[in-house]
């Protein structure tokens, strides 16, 4: 198996709605807002190579949105989808499957794009996407808390051109070998966040359950989660499990830090440990 990170660029969302209940005055010194109180964040996907697939785990928010609805995020940065891929020598043809943990915007808007015609059409046409069917089934009737971060045009494209299929929702399925699905219901109905074996680890692939290290302390829960205090569980469970098992924690949107390791403090708590690139795994 191989590993590789796959930048897709950086955006804002607003501080408030990134940690919740936490007052500014805590999370700002770990994420200084702008002047709009926004904060910058990463969309950090990740490539997995594996006998003959070639795995994409989300694809960031595209480049296919107008200007007005770009401008409420900002992206920034040198980094895109395709050109991530293309620094690992390769292109989008070349990927085998896109595996979608869920499927607000910033997780799976690079997974269509619009064609010189301006139709929408799949980014990876080689490959076969997956979802699950409850998440699908709520993308696409969203309530009204959720309504803003499903945008039907990134993913019933999929649907009609008859290549998204659907996992089976248990927890601990291995869908290839070495990748486990885990499933979560705090930030959206039916997560998946990912359990991948790498060089004799645990690499916990954490989507929005975790989306930054700064979201390892309990009470920095997203506003944008349905059900916090199912977050709340969620987290405590998998945070439990990383620090006794010395698990890596892969996080999808830390501007700063790939990946991290927990540790309790001298008062019992579970908090971050030591902080690396992905490459820098032994």
């Amino acid at each position: 198996m191989k590993l590789s990170v796959i930048n897709s660029g950086l955006f804002k969302l607003d501080g408030g709605a990134m940690f919740g209940v936490v007052p500014k005055k805590l999370w700002n010194r770990l994420n200084p807002s702008d002047e709009n109180n926004l904060c910058t964040w990463a969309m950090r996907c990740l490539l997995i190579e594996i006998d003959d697939k070639k795995i994409l785990v989300d694809t960031g928010m595209g480049d296919k949105q107008d200007e007005r609805f770009r401008s409420h995020f900002e992206p920034h940065g040198n980094d895109s989808l395709i050109g991530s891929l293309s620094k690992n020598g390769l292109k989008a043809e070349d990927i085998t499957d896109v595996f979608l943990t869920h499927l607000h915007f910033d997780h799976c808007g690079g997974a269509v794009k619009r064609d010189e015609q301006g139709k929408l059409v799949p980014t990876f046409p080689n490959a076969t996407y997956w979802s699950n069917k409850s998440h699908y089934e709520w993308a696409l009737n969203p309530n009204p808390r959720e309504r803003a971060s499903f945008l039907k045009e990134n993913f019933t494209p999929l649907m009609e051109a008859g290549i998204l299929n659907f996992v089976e929702e248990k927890e601990g399925n291995e869908i290839w070998n070495g990748v486990k699905i885990k499933l979560v219901y705090g930030h959206t109905e039916a997560m998946m966040p990912l359990e991948i074996t790498y060089k004799n680890r645990k690499i916990i692939y954490c989507a929005d359950l975790m989306p930054s290290s700064y979201h390892i302390s309990m009470p920095y829960v997203m506003s944008y989660d349905i059900r916090p205090l199912e977050t709340l569980k969620e987290k405590k469970i998998l945070l439990e499990n990383t620090v006794t098992n010395d698990d890596i924690l892969f996080f999808e949107h830390d501007a700063k830090f790939e990946c991290g390791t927990v540790k309790r403090n001298v008062k019992g708590s579970i908090v971050l440990n030591e902080t690396f690139n992905l490459a820098d795994i032994q």
